[in-house]
């Protein structure tokens, strides 16, 4: 297969297309050298590499020697024995194939990462270039850390293990095209050139009408399809408190939803909860990519409300 030049873990530029149009300069050509894996061999899902490659790639997923033992040892836990006698049991070419531990650990590196995100008293801003971790110097710690957890897991597989994105997709619970774009949108934040995307105004209508309407039928499971994985909810007063995770977000705004009316922020689609003098209370404003919200903020500071420009919208008659 013809090589890619891949970026290394500060950022060396890539050769994918642009993060929205979800298309690749070559498509598939993702078996070559990459850094961290010291060949160019790589590890697809299927195989089954030894522990010190598994502890490899968890040690890079989590930045963390003692998680990423700590992971490696969950995931590679030997089976239940079994129930049935050996007279009943089935044979040897019925058996169900083990899982791949590569995807096994991914998946639960992803969910450490993903709690970790949980517990940040204030929510990761990855557009933010005042963040913290996106000041830091080239050498300073893991500079995979500017990176969500979906990017991050994407990054390394992808640049640096070399699984192509249609196996990592399901991992990440997106499709392959949208999982080619986080990877395109990791190797940007690396190097620092990541800005945030446009707005696409029809989409962010359709999927902030979509959410309301879903939060008016108290529809958690509707919610959650519409909310990114790795969605975060900030706020600029703690009401209501930040929250990360499709779940958590859906719980948090299924209620205050439910009343919230539409209206255009600064000129694209979002939710007001307004007092009955028609005042607004809280402001609700979308970061919608990939057909997915990916953020909400919510906003009820009098400073931060009287520099929106809100324009109420007229809900369609039924």
């Amino acid at each position: 297969m013809t090589a890619m030049n891949a970026p290394n873990a500060t950022g060396s530029p890539g050769t994918e297309a642009d993060p929205g149009t979800g298309t690749g300069t070559r498509p598939g050509t993702e078996t070559e050298t990459r850094p961290g894996t010291g060949t160019g061999t790589g590890v697809g899902l299927g195989t089954a590499p030894g522990g010190t490659r598994l502890l490899a790639l968890a040690h890079r997923l989590l930045g963390s020697p003692d998680e990423a033992a700590r992971a490696v040892s969950r995931t590679r836990r030997p089976p239940a024995a079994p129930t049935t006698s050996p007279a009943t049991a089935p044979p040897a070419s019925a058996t169900v194939p083990a899982p791949a531990p590569v995807a096994d650990l991914a998946r639960a590196c992803l969910e450490l990462l993903r709690a970790h995100e949980s517990r940040r008293p204030v929510p990761r801003d990855p557009w933010d270039r005042s963040w913290p971790e996106s000041r830091r110097a080239p050498g300073d710690l893991d500079p995979l850390d500017v990176l969500p957890p979906s990017e991050r897991v994407v990054f390394v597989l992808h640049d640096e293990f070399t699984v192509p994105y249609e196996e990592i997709a399901p991992i990440v619970e997106r499709t392959p095209a949208a999982t080619r774009r986080l990877g395109t949108r990791a190797r940007r934040r690396l190097e620092g050139t990541e800005k945030m995307p446009e707005p696409d105004p029809a989409r962010q209508r359709t999927a902030v009408a979509a959410f309301r309407s879903a939060a008016r039928g108290g529809d958690l499971a509707a919610l959650h399809a519409l909310l990114d994985p790795d969605v975060v909810l900030r706020s600029d007063t703690g009401a209501p408190p930040p929250a990360h995770g499709a779940r958590a977000v859906a719980h948090a705004l299924v209620d205050r939803a439910r009343t919230a009316l539409p209206a255009l922020v600064d000129g694209v689609a979002g939710l007001v909860r307004a007092a009955p003098d028609g005042t607004p209370r809280t402001v609700y404003a979308f970061t919608v990519l990939d057909d997915r919200i990916t953020a909400v903020d919510a906003l009820a500071d009098p400073a931060h409300l009287s520099r929106l420009r809100l324009t109420p919208e007229t809900e369609p008659a039924r």
